[in-house]
């Protein structure tokens, strides 16, 4: 006896359709390279500035939290994951010149091509709103690179996306996650 069909007809594609094409698409990713399409020299230093920008960036981001962690101690268990992940982030786009992520937060370098260093240097009084000063910072600058993904090359694209997204992880985790 056969089985009688569905009586809900289903719309949108079928979980087997989509796992078919996965992989092509997957493939198809893959192969976009860092060509921007236009002169060599030209692409290239317009990525290079993108880089740089996208460094001198987590670099103050990176000035923000150790800044937070030297005002409020108290918060430094939950900061420092982030802070790591901070440095991390400015290491990949060629910046990183804070060496180690858990040295203190004086002994850090100051970044004086911040693209806004005097926000670095006053952190509110209680933890709540400390924490959401540097959840605003993540936000803003997660929003800059989202928005800069159309006028930088392939790979770049996809280390900003990535850089991007974990910049949100970090929203979530400094204003919702209570850890």
């Amino acid at each position: 006896m056969p089985f009688p069909s569905s009586p809900r007809a289903r719309s949108g594609p079928r979980r087997r359709s989509l796992l078919a094409v996965a992989p092509a698409a997957l493939a198809l990713t893959g192969c976009t390279g860092g060509d921007s399409g236009g002169p060599a020299g030209e692409g290239s230093s317009a990525a290079d500035r993108a880089r740089a920008r996208a460094a001198r960036d987590s670099e103050g981001l990176l000035e923000r939290y150790d800044a937070v962690i030297a005002a409020r101690p108290g918060l430094a268990g939950r900061l420092r994951p982030l802070r790591e992940e901070v440095v991390r982030h400015a290491r990949a786009f060629g910046g990183g010149r804070n060496p180690s992520p858990s040295a203190s937060p004086s002994a850090s370098p100051s970044v004086t091509s911040s693209a806004s260093p005097a926000p670095s240097a006053t952190v509110p009084g209680n933890d709540k709103d400390a924490l959401a000063g540097l959840a605003a910072a993540e936000r803003e600058l997660a929003d800059r690179r989202a928005k800069a993904l159309g006028g930088v090359p392939g790979e770049l694209a996809r280390l900003l996306a990535s850089v991007a997204a974990a910049g949100a992880a970090h929203v979530y985790l400094l204003t919702e996650g209570d850890a």
